[in-house]
């Protein structure tokens, strides 16, 4: 067996190749690159939120082809039915008639839920159980997905026409929330050189086989943690709930509903990769604070007096910190 800084540098070395290759095709959005590389190596799906045209599906669709892994896109409208996506039962032969499963696209490694928000509640919380689970039942069958598996869905903003919001459950089951930003003018300029060109960029796959990706996912889980670093994510988490003596008075004034054990999962996994990544194999406060917004924020619901004060959950989760540094 390697020593913990032989395979803590390994696991850095492959990380930043995969980012490397991705970057060949991404202009700019490092914290989103990042962010859904993380969950690929804790094993947690991750919510996008961005307008359309900020290369969100060209993201997913490239980590596909560095990974190696089968990939499957869902375009959801407001059609779309839960049949389309965990597949159906299906009468198979002429004489000795049987039901046959026909698998949905949610059975791949990697699937990309283009535009999530576009499809009714219904139909998106078919993906509640994959997500969960990891398996779908259809008929009163249960049938396992392939591992690993990762959702990778895609949201416009809720202000825009024909969207309907996530159910809190469905948003609880995502690692992370990253929000795309528009690029700078330096950067849409390299957009431009690169898409309007006869030049592609080919990618390579770097990441190895799908037994090797789960052997990083079992070494990302043995990072040690203290239990001074634990009680911070924990203090972070009970932080954002209304009704616990340790929160503030923005958080008693503007929260409904404070995050879930998850976040403070999502802290602790997200915050081991971010030591590795720091070249260490132990996990700090500041960890812990890096993963804090895109862990938190999807997971915080604000009242009716937070909304219509315009408070964002990021900002709130940035006073917790600060206060928590002060205290």
């Amino acid at each position: 067996m390697n020593p913990p800084e032989a395979d803590t540098a390994q696991f850095r070395e492959l990380f930043r190749r995969i980012e490397s290759e991705l970057r060949k095709r991404i202009v700019g959005q490092e914290p989103i690159v990042e962010g859904v590389l993380v969950a690929l190596f804790v094993g947690g799906h991750v919510l996008l939120e961005g307008v359309p045209g900020l290369g969100k599906t060209m993201l997913v669709r490239s980590l596909a082809e560095v990974t190696n892994l089968h990939f499957s896109r869902i375009q959801f409208t407001p059609d779309l039915m839960p049949s389309d996506i965990v597949g159906t039962n299906l009468i198979a032969g002429e004489e000795n008639r049987a039901f046959r499963f026909q698998p949905g696209p949610v059975f791949a490694n990697l699937v990309l839920a283009d535009e999530i928000n576009r499809a009714t509640p219904k139909t998106q919380s078919a993906l509640l159980e994959a997500m969960q689970e990891h398996h779908v039942t259809v008929g009163g069958v249960q049938h396992p997905l392939r591992e690993p598996f990762l959702v990778l869905a895609t949201q416009n903003p809720l202000e825009m026409e024909g969207t309907y919001p996530l159910p809190e459950a469905q948003l609880d089951r995502f690692l992370f929330k990253l929000k795309v930003a528009y690029p700078s003018a330096e950067e849409l300029h390299a957009i431009l050189d690169r898409t309007t060109s006869d030049t592609d960029e080919t990618l390579s796959g770097v990441a190895g086989s799908v037994d090797d990706l789960l052997r990083w996912r079992a070494f990302v889980r043995s990072v040690p943690l203290t239990r001074e670093v634990q009680d911070y994510a924990v203090r972070l988490v009970l932080a954002t709930h209304p009704d616990q003596p340790g929160a503030g008075e923005e958080t008693r004034r503007f929260v409904r509903y404070g995050a879930s054990p998850r976040g403070a999962q999502a802290l602790i996994l997200a915050g081991k990769i971010f030591a590795l990544l720091d070249e260490r194999f132990h996990v700090s406060r500041a960890d812990i604070e890096k993963a804090a917004l895109p862990a938190l924020r999807h997971r915080v619901m604000l009242n009716f007096e937070g909304e219509a004060e315009g408070i964002t959950t990021d900002a709130l989760l940035a006073g917790i910190i600060t206060a928590l540094a002060q205290g």
